[in-house]
């Protein structure tokens, strides 16, 4: 009886004397298309979409907007890696897009992305660029992305447009729109066949900057051209020799590369091999760099935290009792001879949620004092601590004769009350480029005065981490060497690869100079044989 009634209650709505439902239906079509096109979308059917949308212009009864438009452009220009629906998606793609603009609906960055890639797969990479510009200078809310500006610069890298190519580059940084891996590799290729030299070196520090390790299609591309006959024609016009010039830059960019130009002359060596867990490249013999940030970025950022301080000093209100960050940069030029920065309310406080749990002295000394043994020179940290704290483990006498011992050896600073200690501790680390010993994950306000890669390599090479594990401690240091390309004073490359496996396993490229190899091999270092030579 139920099903019966199930069966009446379908009937009944579906009949002419009870028309509600296939109304409701049919009350927008606009909304019906959409809805249908965008079942097409998913589903991938170019076909069924391309006839819904003819037989809504046929009809004359819906009226199409942006967004049906832009689904329809987005379906063709997703059908376009079809070489069997290629040639039908931009034919339709272009027909449609004309009447998309004869409507007068207002274009935006999905449209306008969705026709680049069409004309890019027309071969027409001036039309996908002419239509971004023009969308550019438009201005508004929508603006051009990376995936807008790809489809003509990858055009014209596959064409051998090279300046073509360099256009669109201009044009997305004036943009602010950073290149990744695939575009950057796409300049690298179109640079090395037409043999600009000097555009493949630059390709080459950009994947440096942006990329960690590079994917197999960009190692093809590398090494392609440093097998070639003109990357062995390119010399060093004489920088080669100067050693110590080159050895200066490295020092000033923060170690891993020079970037003054191609060192040497004579035909290179491409192997791939592994790297040390120390760091040590297997093949050539050459010790990798841990990479630092270089001497511009970390100036700007210890004078953001400057400013930062001083900020906070003029919001002070009356009641509070200004203290000028200044007297901490005077003390610290006068007692700045540290290897370490110790944040000690992050140590003091760890694992310490618990019912009896506080402050614990005991294991910052244990930090301050494992840190002391690790120094070459035998250098005290510095530890950075709260003044309501230190005046707390003052008035404590079991604690007392330490802190007091710490303070007057310039171990430990109090720092001021309305003062965020972060900043002290974080301005010390930067200033001095030493380590900074915190579990501190440094998600704060303050850390977004940097960039994120900026930031993300000056922890890699500063931020000490540790653990206490039935009261034993453990510091976890820095990496020995960073795993990005890198460039030599010797004017080697070495260059790391993507892979799914643990560090220990990762292929490196090491490319050299054939004439720096003989060298080596001549002075007895060089110990590896040249199995795995590419020329």
């Amino acid at each position: 009886m139920a099903a019966n009634g199930q069966r009446r209650s379908r009937q009944d709505d579906e009949s002419p004397s009870n028309p509600n439902k296939k109304r409701k239906a049919n009350k927008n079509p606009e909304k019906n298309l959409l809805f249908n096109l965008n079942s097409c979308s998913k589903s991938k059917d170019l076909s069924a979409a391309l006839a819904l949308y003819d037989a809504a212009v046929a009809s004359n009864e819906v009226r199409l907007n942006q967004q049906h438009f832009q689904t329809l452009l987005y379906l063709c220009s997703a059908s376009i890696s079809d070489p069997s629906l290629q040639t039908l998606a931009v034919e339709r793609g272009y027909q449609i897009f004309d009447c998309m603009v004869t409507s007068g609906l207002t274009l935006n960055e999905a449209t306008v992305t969705s026709v680049a890639r069409l004309a890019s797969a027309k071969g027409d990479g001036d039309y996908a660029f002419k239509i971004v510009k023009d969308f550019a200078s438009l201005g508004g809310t929508s603006i051009p992305r990376l995936r807008t500006y790809a489809p003509a610069l990858l055009c014209f890298c596959e064409r051998l447009e090279a300046e073509k190519g360099y256009e669109v580059e201009e044009h997305m940084e004036a943009a602010g729109i950073a290149l990744e891996e695939a575009e950057i590799s796409a300049l690298l290729k179109v640079s090395a066949a037409t043999s600009r030299e000097n555009k493949v070196y630059r390709y080459l520090h950009k994947l440096r900057e942006s990329v960690g390790c590079v994917c197999e299609e960009t190692s093809k591309v590398i090494e392609d051209w440093f097998c070639g006959e003109k990357a062995g024609e390119v010399s060093g016009d004489g920088i080669g020799f100067d050693v110590e010039m080159l050895r200066e830059a490295v020092l000033r960019n923060g170690g891993g590369w020079h970037g003054r130009g191609w060192v040497g002359e004579g035909k290179w060596i491409v192997k791939k091999d592994n790297v040390s867990s120390t760091g040590r490249c297997l093949s050539c013999n050459e010790q990798l760099a841990c990479v630092d940030t270089n001497e511009v970025e970390t100036q700007k950022f210890v004078d953001s935290l400057v400013a930062l301080a001083m900020e906070r000093k003029a919001k002070m209100n009356s009641s509070e009792t200004k203290v000028d960050f200044s007297e901490f940069q005077d003390w610290l030029e006068k007692h700045g001879d540290y290897e370490a920065i110790v944040d000690g309310a992050n140590i003091g406080l760890y694992q310490q949620n618990f019912a009896d749990g506080g402050f614990s002295l005991s294991q910052l000394e244990g930090v301050v004092n494992e840190l002391y043994h690790k120094s070459g020179d035998k250098k005290w940290p510095l530890i950075l601590l709260h003044k309501k704290r230190v005046r707390t483990l003052l008035e404590n006498p079991t604690h007392r004769n330490l802190v007091d011992e710490w303070i007057n050896n310039g171990v430990l600073y109090a720092t001021p009350p309305g003062f965020n200690d972060d900043w002290y501790w974080l301005y010390a680390a930067a200033k001095l480029k030493c380590l900074l010993v915190t579990n501190d994950e440094m998600r704060d306000h303050i850390f977004e005065l940097l960039s994120n890669s900026f930031f993300q390599k000056w922890k890699e090479r500063h931020q000490v981490r540790y653990t206490f594990t039935k009261g034993n401690l453990k510091l976890e240091m820095p990496p020995p060497f960073s795993v990005v390309i890198q460039e030599s004073e010797k004017g080697s490359w070495h260059v790391p690869l993507a892979s799914q496996n643990n560090e220990s396993s990762r292929t490196w490229m090491c490319i050299s100079r054939r004439s720096v190899l003989d060298s080596l091999k001549i002075n007895g270092k060089l110990e590896t044989s040249e199995n795995g030579d590419s020329s």
